[in-house]
C-alpha cells in the first residue's frame, strides 16, 4: 500500500469531456485518489485568451479540487499571454501541452508540433527561469509527430527546463490514440532525463496501472484519460486493491451523471446546448451500455428523449 501512496495519479485533460463540472463531481464522488486534475488546454483565439477558459479557471467550483491548468501555444507571445492569465487566476502551476495530436493544432506548431521546434523550446526554457521563476511547470508530450525517436532532439532542452514532472504518451501524433505503444522508446526517454516521468496511454483498468508500474518502477506517476471516462472508479478501485462489481460501478456513474447533468441544465440555455455537453458523457461508456439506450442517447433531439434513453440504463442496471 505504501508504494501505491507514493505513485502520483493524474487525471489527463480531454477536450470537451474533463470540464469543470466533471472534475468537481468526480472528485466529490470518488475521493482523494487523484493527485491533480489537468484542465483541457487554455488557448489563444483571435489575439486573446479564450474567455470561456478564463471564466472556468475563476469558478468557485474549483475550490478544493487539486487543479493544474494546461496551455497550448505556438510562439513566445502566446506562451506569455497564457502564463500571465494562469497567474492572474491565482494558480502557480502551468502544464505545457506538447502532446495534442489533433492535425490542425500540430500543423500550426502547437501541441505535439512543438516537439520539432527545439529553438522555441529553448526560448521558453529561458522565460521559465527568468520571467516566470515563481511558477511551477510541467510538460505533457508525445514521442514525436510521426517518428517515435523525434523526442531525442528536444530532450536536452527539456531536461534543462525547471519541471516538476514530464508526462509522456508513448505514441506519435500521427498515431492519434491507436496503434503500437513505443515502450522501448519510452524506456530510453525515462533513462535519459533526471526529471520525474509520468506514463500516459492505454490505462483502462486498475490492473493496467500495476502492469505499467511493474515494467517501469522508476515512474513518478501515471496519467489517466479515457480510462477515467470509461471507468470513473478506476483509481478508487486500484487504491483499495479490490474491483467493484459492475452494479456498484454503474450506480456511481449514474450519480456522477446526475450531478453533471443538473449543472448543465442550470447553467446552459436550451435543449441543444445541454445535449451538446451531456451526451458525450457516455461516449467511452458505450461498450457497457444497453445498445438501444446508447442509440437513444446519440439520437436524442430533446431533453425528454434523452431522459427516456437514460431511464433505460437506470432500469437495466
Amino acid at each position: 500500500m505504501e508504494e501505491k501512496n507514493n505513485l502520483k495519479i493524474f487525471s489527463a485533460p480531454i477536450q470537451g469531456l474533463t470540464e469543470l463540472p466533471w472534475r468537481r463531481f468526480h472528485h466529490d464522488i470518488y475521493g482523494d485518489g487523484i493527485t491533480s486534475y489537468f484542465t483541457p488546454f487554455l488557448r489563444v483565439e483571435r489575439g486573446e485568451v479564450r474567455r470561456r477558459d478564463v471564466r472556468d479557471l475563476g469558478s468557485e467550483m474549483n475550490v478544493g479540487v487539486p487543479l493544474i491548468p494546461q496551455i497550448i501555444f505556438r510562439n513566445l507571445e502566446e506562451f506569455e499571454m497564457l502564463c500571465d492569465t494562469v497567474k492572474a487566476s491565482g494558480f502557480d502551476h502551468v502544464d505545457l501541452n506538447m502532446g495534442c495530436p489533433f492535425p490542425p493544432q500540430v500543423h500550426h506548431g502547437r501541441g505535439a508540433g512543438l516537439i520539432a521546434n527545439v529553438a522555441l523550446l529553448g526560448e521558453v526554457a529561458s522565460l521559465m527561469k527568468d520571467k516566470y521563476s515563481d511558477l511551477t511547470f510541467s510538460i505533457k508530450m508525445r514521442l514525436g509527430v510521426d517518428d517515435p525517436e523525434q523526442w531525442r532532439d528536444a530532450m536536452p532542452v527539456i531536461t534543462g527546463m525547471p519541471l516538476s514532472h514530464l508526462s509522456v504518451h508513448p505514441r506519435t501524433a500521427r498515431q492519434q490514440y491507436s496503434g503500437e505503444l513505443w515502450l522501448d522508446e519510452f524506456s530510453r526517454l525515462l533513462d535519459s532525463t533526471d526529471h520525474h516521468v509520468v506514463f500516459n496511454g492505454d490505462l483502462l483498468a486498475p490492473e493496467d496501472i500495476d502492469r505499467v508500474y511493474s515494467r517501469f518502477p522508476a515512474l513518478y506517476g501515471v496519467m489517466i484519460g479515457r480510462g477515467l471516462f470509461s471507468r470513473p472508479s478506476m483509481v478508487a478501485e486500484w487504491l483499495a486493491g479490490e474491483e467493484w462489481t459492475p452494479s456498484r460501478r454503474m450506480q456511481e456513474i449514474l450519480r456522477l451523471h446526475a450531478l453533471v447533468y443538473a449543472h448543465y441544465k442550470e447553467t446552459l440555455s436550451g435543449d441543444a446546448q445541454v445535449l451538446g455537453k451531456i451526451a458525450p458523457f457516455w461516449e467511452y461508456l458505450a461498450p457497457d451500455l444497453d445498445k438501444k439506450a446508447y442509440k437513444g442517447i446519440k439520437k436524442a433531439s430533446s431533453l425528454r428523449k434523452y431522459d427516456d434513453a437514460v431511464s433505460m440504463i437506470i432500469n437495466n442496471r
